[in-house]
């Protein structure tokens, strides 16, 4: 696996990726995340992509040479998570090809995450993510080293603040 510097190029793979995830747990039942309908269908979620695409510290994997994951950083947070006493670099966006699930794609990009605050001497890395229905997402993160450090909602939507030292 690489991961690559990404840009505004990469947008319709990270559309392409999300639609996979929102179908995937559409599938299962589990529409609390990100809802039923394809990403690519919402012109807002279109422009928020494009606009990750190209104003965002985008990173993408790949498996050999097809796009399997991304990873979106912030030197802060998203604004309705509260910025941390101290300096940080924050996932804005984490999602994978669901072609790629269980190949380690996501830990990887954690990794490269984490790799690049060290590189700029940031000790904390954080993250939020849905914290509602079966809490699997959260445990995703706690196994690759988050810790738990608040809740949040968004409207109805339950939110959880992780975090992870890095230095």
């Amino acid at each position: 696996m690489e991961i690559r510097r990404g840009g505004a190029a990469d947008a319709p793979i990270m559309l392409a990726m999300l639609d996979g995830a929102v179908a995937w747990l559409a599938a299962r039942g589990r529409t609390g995340q990100w809802g039923d309908r394809p990403w690519s269908d919402d012109p807002r979620r279109v422009e928020r992509i494009t606009e990750i695409a190209r104003g965002d510290e985008l990173w993408v994997a790949e498996v050999p040479g097809r796009p399997s994951g991304v990873v979106a950083l912030l030197p802060e947070p998203r604004h309705d998570v509260a910025p941390a006493d101290e300096p940080e670099l924050y996932i804005k966006l984490l999602v994978t090809d669901r072609a790629f699930a269980g190949r380690g794609v996501g830990r990887a990009l954690i990794g490269k995450a984490a790799d690049e605050a060290r590189a700029r001497g940031v000790e904390l890395l954080r993250v939020d993510c849905y914290g509602g229905g079966d809490g699997r997402l959260v445990d995703y993160y706690r196994r690759n080293g988050f810790e738990a450090v608040a809740e949040f909602t968004v409207g109805d939507w339950p939110g959880r603040l992780l975090a992870r030292r890095v230095g």
